[in-house]
């Protein structure tokens, strides 16, 4: 809410009359906005390490270099494999809140003839309210990359996120790219990506209704998942004449083109009814392609794998198991070549919960096949989390071309490999490791960093949390029971800090416990709580009250907010509030509760633990009416005082009274907020991510946010911030939450060890 000089001198006389003594803080932050290079200060950034956590949707190994892939996630961006120090490096922590779209990876590819080309084609949701997608385009293995923005959407993270891939660079041509649009038809690059125009002569399917499918969400385009070129039908210097492309529908899917993209044509004979995923070219000139019903991820109920060869035209069904051997059905995600063996083959099942999804091998091209997780042990040292999980959506499977016992695979939560795969085929037992070491993909939901025990407890979405004792350490998830599919809020008492409550939504076999949770050891051992309120079954927003009694509970769904004292085995309606709140303890005050509404504004307090909220009144009360994405704190020093802001507002500081006590125009939307360890003086120090004077980064303050400095850089941005929390015990660092690349922290190089 804008306010003029005027204004604010007749509210000064105002509240001067009615004889209270108010001090106005009107002084305009200072906004530091430099880097370290440029005089600002050196911040240190790393992951908080959990391991992996998120859909890794395709891998790539590079033919010419031994120890070069990559690969791509939904939501967390792209990564490159570092064969020197054993890990993950991202690719794109330089993405900035302003293009988070871009961080959804729905393709990626190498150029076979340059080993330092790679291409990502970027954009997470077709949505109408989505960002752009882009190509990025870097000829120094994803140092520094330069973006091409398209016509059209991507949806790295919607349906047929797994197939692949849909971007191809021409193996005699590195200039020559093709990218296959989800509903805008075949697209071409004679520029190494900088320039795109759609290549007109492609079938009208990859457009039409059959070329789209649905999940809960909503209906979705798939349009063409795959391009492929046939590289011994060029040569070097020239763009190679022959090219494949697969469109996501069970109508005719394979078509052909013999003149560089320019016209297609269908092949003859190929499979109908099921929708083509993948296709992969065998040393020997032939094809493999797997097959289901739908698109994948989220579902699929039949499928087959398929050897084409093209010299004589002739397709064979080498489907390893039929998907009526399960009652649900399933499908299958990939089919992997041996690149120095056409005969030997990999496949994953995909949706096959019935007993679980597994890999199948075939050494004679896929006459026979063997189930490899049938003599197969897993070691899960690098994640422990990992050994309660189970590999789902396997849609790709990679052979390394330089060392075939070298073999990876996707899921949905990270990346497995093998080096010893070959032992197989003589009896022996394939020994699995998670590979995901650098790999950081969660989307956290909350989070804390209380005064004492572990630094930081996260709420994780389709993890549970975790408690973080050592940042370096991936640790277990938090103890069941309960254990929740989805972690969604996390607090603790201020002044009993061992003390701490979270809600989730629930994960099976424990789908009947309670879906909040309870422990006085610092998140040690939980406790679900005895009850839940009668009504609602999201998890919603919890919050404890500074002494630990009081428990106040907004399922995300329920049409009331619910307070207990005596964990759970009673419930009160609060009243004065609706559906859709959140709340927050005060971190001084037991006695007192906040609530807002994220959508409209609206401010509550109580002052009875909880039991009663009435709206907060005055400048204050009404600065966020008619805001979106509002965001409210609580004061660590003072009760009764508030932090208030929004994406369109500055910080605002008020009281429950609805006195509004200090702007801080500097700062001008603001992504999140937190408190930290005071400096020098008794002022908390201050951190947000968001604008100041125009400028997106990470800002910190110590003088009562007075005057900022920019913490961040360009090589460190995470796309969207959506929580931050300073650390109490350790000046300067402070924890953030990401919308897909993970947890992490950030401190000054000066105090780190």
């Amino acid at each position: 809410m804008a306010t003029n000089s005027a204004d604010m001198t007749r509210y000064r006389v105002h509240r001067l009359s009615m004889g209270k003594l108010l001090l106005a803080l009107l002084a305009l932050s200072a906004c530091t906005a430099t880097q370290a290079s440029d005089g600002g200060l050196a911040y240190r950034y790393a992951s908080v390490r959990i391991g992996g956590g998120g859909y890794v949707s395709g891998l790539v190994f590079h033919p010419a270099e031994r120890g070069l892939y990559y690969a791509r996630t939904d939501v967390g961006g792209a990564y490159r494999w570092d064969q020197a120090s054993g890990q993950w490096v991202s690719l794109t922590d330089w993405i900035g809140a302003s293009d988070n779209n871009l961080l959804g990876i729905d393709s990626l590819a190498l150029d076979p003839s340059d080993k330092d080309w790679v291409y990502l084609a970027a954009g997470t949701y077709t949505t109408p309210t989505a960002g752009n997608a882009a190509v990025l385009r870097s000829h120094d293995r994803g140092a520094h990359f330069e973006r091409a923005d398209l016509p059209f959407k991507l949806g790295g993270n919607e349906l047929g996120r797994g197939n692949g891939e849909r971007l191809a660079v021409d193996p005699h041509d590195g200039r020559v790219l093709f990218l296959g649009s989800r509903d805008a038809g075949l697209w071409r690059s004679d520029d190494h990506g900088a320039r795109w125009s759609k290549a007109e002569g492609f079938p009208a399917v990859a457009t039409s209704l059959a070329a789209t499918a649905t999940n809960r969400w909503r209906p979705q385009s798939i349009g063409i998942v795959f391009v492929v070129f046939e590289p011994a039908s060029g040569r070097p210097g020239a763009p190679t004449p022959v090219l494949y492309a697969g469109v996501s529908t069970r109508e005719t899917s394979l078509f052909r083109s013999t003149d560089g993209g320019r016209s297609w044509s269908a092949i003859a004979g190929q499979p109908t009814g099921l929708r083509p995923s993948h296709m992969h070219r065998a040393s020997d000139g032939s094809y493999v392609l797997s097959y289901g019903d739908e698109p994948g991820p989220d579902t699929m109920s039949d499928g087959a794998v398929w050897r084409w060869q093209p010299a004589g035209n002739h397709w064979t069904d080498i489907t390893p198991i039929s998907s009526k051997s399960t009652p649900s059905g399933f499908g299958w995600g990939d089919v992997a070549v041996d690149p120095s063996n056409p005969k030997v083959l990999i496949a994953s099942t995909h949706h096959r919960y019935e007993p679980h999804d597994v890999l199948f091998r075939s050494t004679d091209g896929g006459k026979h096949w063997s189930e490899i997780f049938a003599r197969s042990s897993f070691d899960y040292a690098e994640a422990p989390w990992t050994s309660s999980h189970t590999p789902h959506w396997m849609t790709t499977v990679a052979i390394d071309p330089f060392d075939a016992d070298h073999v990876m695979f996707v899921t949905g939560y990270g990346i497995w490999a093998s080096r010893d795969m070959r032992g197989f085929d003589k009896g022996g037992i394939v020994h699995w490791w998670f590979q995901d070491r650098g790999l950081e993909e969660v989307v956290p939901l909350g989070l804390i960093s209380p005064p004492q025990g572990a630094h930081l407890l996260s709420a994780v979405g389709d993890l549970d949390g975790f408690r973080h004792d050592d940042l370096n350490v991936a640790p277990l998830q938090f103890k069941p029971q309960p254990r929740y599919a989805n972690g969604e809020s996390i607090d603790y008492a201020e002044r009993r800090p061992s003390l701490i409550v979270r809600s989730g939504r629930l994960r099976q076999p424990f789908g009947s416990a309670v879906r909040a949770a309870w422990s006085e050891d610092g998140g040690e051992h939980w406790q679900a709580f005895a009850g839940e309120p009668p009504e609602g079954e999201g998890a919603g927003s919890i919050a404890v009250a500074a002494d630990g009694v009081a428990v106040v509970w907004a399922p995300s769904d329920a049409r009331h907010v619910y307070v207990t004292r005596d964990h759970g085995q009673h419930w009160q309606a609060s009243q004065g509030l609706g559906e859709r709140m959140r709340v927050l303890a005060d971190r001084i005050d037991a006695r007192r509760f906040y609530a807002f509404s994220p959508q409209t504004g609206s401010l509550f307090s109580s002052n009875d633990d909880g039991a009663s909220f009435v709206p907060i009144p005055g400048e204050f009360g009404h600065a966020a009416h008619g805001h979106g994405e509002v965001q409210l704190e609580a004061s660590p020093v003072k009760a009764g005082v508030l932090w208030l802001t929004a994406r369109d507002l500055p910080l605002l500081r008020g009281d429950d009274q609805g006195h509004l006590l200090q702007r801080l125009p500097g700062i001008t939307s603001v992504d999140a907020f937190g408190f930290g360890k005071p400096g020098s003086g008794s002022e908390p120090t201050m951190f947000v991510a968001g604008l100041c004077q125009g400028q997106q980064g990470i800002f910190r303050s110590v003088d009562g946010g007075q005057r900022w400095q920019r913490i961040d850089d360009d090589a460190h941005r995470y796309g969207h911030i959506g929580l931050l929390s300073g650390d109490p015990r350790v000046f300067g660092r402070f924890y953030a939450a990401t919308s897909g690349r993970g947890l992490i922290y950030g401190e000054p190089v000066e105090s780190t060890p």
